[in-house]
């Protein structure tokens, strides 16, 4: 009678001991079906179960995780992840999708930890270079990037990031390489043309400009008065007069009697040599102010060029009088005729 207990009694505990683990393993299934027919809700209590009975599931923290991304529900995800490499920390998924979800977080320190930890994750590179740059270590970022980007000549993200980076780096040929190269990789970037042009138009270098604030047009940039001036202002900057005068006439309509855009006209129209159109808005400053001296000066200014040397000094002369300070003016154009 001994003889046939002891071996029903180890049946009976071999049998209670397995239970558990098979008990999480039927609701991880059932988790991972409930997943694939997005039933999202329901997987996260059936996965909740299978960690319950089993604690050390890591697959189960794991499908969770990915669970929770679905949901949106990101920090749950985390810790998902954190504890699937807590048990595991050679589990390369867990690092990958952790590594992924910090950055995203902008948590650029631990996604670095991480990506250096997961070397053969396809994006561990990307992702460090790109943490360098948020975090503004321009030095590291360059070195980082250009790696990237050696690996493959196809991301635009990677080549804007470049171009950002030479930005800070005062470095203006390759902030213009790999802003063009940005802009040539995915051309439903608007915001990115327009930065280029506006960077062409500080560096005067006009007629980039137009061609890049028009690519933004294209993308659907919108065009708001400062886009609209910038881009009026390259064209007349360029020589395209015309088209630069619309724009900046259709802002005065907006923003009528604005003196520093008639001002700004004027010089552009005398950088030109347009005499006779910046006496035109040299003569609405006038009209509106009377004691401007300063558009009288250039008034007298536009005469000279015209060939008309009397009138034009007399001018001068008088806007002289009226503000002293502009005196300098007439020195330093002495100084440049070599007189």
């Amino acid at each position: 009678m001994k003889t046939f207990i002891l071996p029903v009694l180890l049946f009976v505990c071999a049998a209670a001991k397995a239970q558990p683990v098979d008990s999480a393993q039927y609701f991880f299934t059932k988790g991972n079906e409930q997943k694939e027919a997005k039933l999202y809700s329901q997987a996260i209590k059936s996965f909740d179960k299978a960690i319950a009975i089993n604690p050390k599931f890591t697959e189960a923290y794991i499908q969770s995780g990915y669970v929770n991304i679905a949901m949106y529900k990101n920090n749950v995800a985390i810790n998902n992840f954190a504890k699937a490499r807590e048990l595991d920390p050679a589990n390369a998924i867990a690092t990958k999708e952790l590594m992924e979800l910090y950055y995203n977080y902008r948590q650029f320190p631990k996604a670095v930890e991480l990506a250096q930890l997961c070397k053969d994750c396809p994006n561990s590179d990307k992702i460090i270079a790109l943490s360098y740059y948020q975090q503004e270590d321009y030095a590291k970022a360059e070195k980082a990037l250009l790696g990237v980007f050696a690996k493959n000549n196809k991301d635009a993200d990677v080549a804007y990031a470049l171009g950002r980076t030479y930005m800070e780096l005062e470095n203006n040929k390759g902030l213009q390489e790999y802003y063009e190269k940005a802009i040539a990789l995915d051309s439903t970037k608007a915001t990115w043309m327009n930065e280029l042009a506006v960077i062409c138009f500080g560096a005067g270098n006009y007629r980039k400009a137009v061609v890049y604030f028009n690519k933004a047009i294209a993308a659907g940039f919108q065009q708001s008065n400062d886009f609209n001036e910038n881009l009026g202002f390259a064209y007349l900057y360029s020589g395209e007069f015309e088209k630069g005068e619309k724009l900046i006439l259709g802002i005065l309509e907006r923003k009528p009697g604005n003196k520093d855009l008639l001002r700004d006209m004027a010089d552009a129209f005398y950088g030109g040599k347009q005499y006779d159109k910046s006496l035109e808005y040299l003569q609405k400053l006038l009209e509106a102010d009377a004691n401007d001296a300063k558009a009288l000066y250039q008034a007298g200014q536009c005469f000279i060029k015209k060939g008309q040397k009397d009138r034009g000094q007399g001018m001068c002369d008088k806007a002289i009088e009226m503000d002293p300070s502009l005196g300098r003016l007439k020195k330093q154009q002495s100084f440049a005729a070599g007189l």
